[in-house]
């Protein structure tokens, strides 16, 4: 079963980033909302496309507007994983 990692959530926040030096995702960021990290809601979205082609799925509207800090969305897209094994 494919699983989301924080290690990956980084790389994928970053890339919704784009170049933003100020971005720093070291550290224990868990629990951090994401707009504390910097994110807007813009980058939230790209950053939810990215994953949903990457482990294409799709999900649920109401599963997006949960997403408020990075364990959100390791939470919301690995139960998503489960469900679709």
């Amino acid at each position: 079963m494919a699983e989301l990692t924080i290690d990956e959530l980084r790389t994928f926040l970053k890339s919704a980033m784009g170049e933003d030096e100020t971005i720093d995702l070291s550290g224990d960021i868990l629990d951090t909302r994401l707009t504390d990290l910097g994110f807007d809601s813009l980058a939230v979205i790209a950053t939810t496309s990215s994953l949903e082609q990457h482990f294409k799925l799709k999900l649920p509207e109401d599963g997006i507007s949960e997403i408020e800090t990075p364990r959100d969305f390791l939470d919301v897209f690995n139960q998503q994983l489960s469900q679709a094994a």
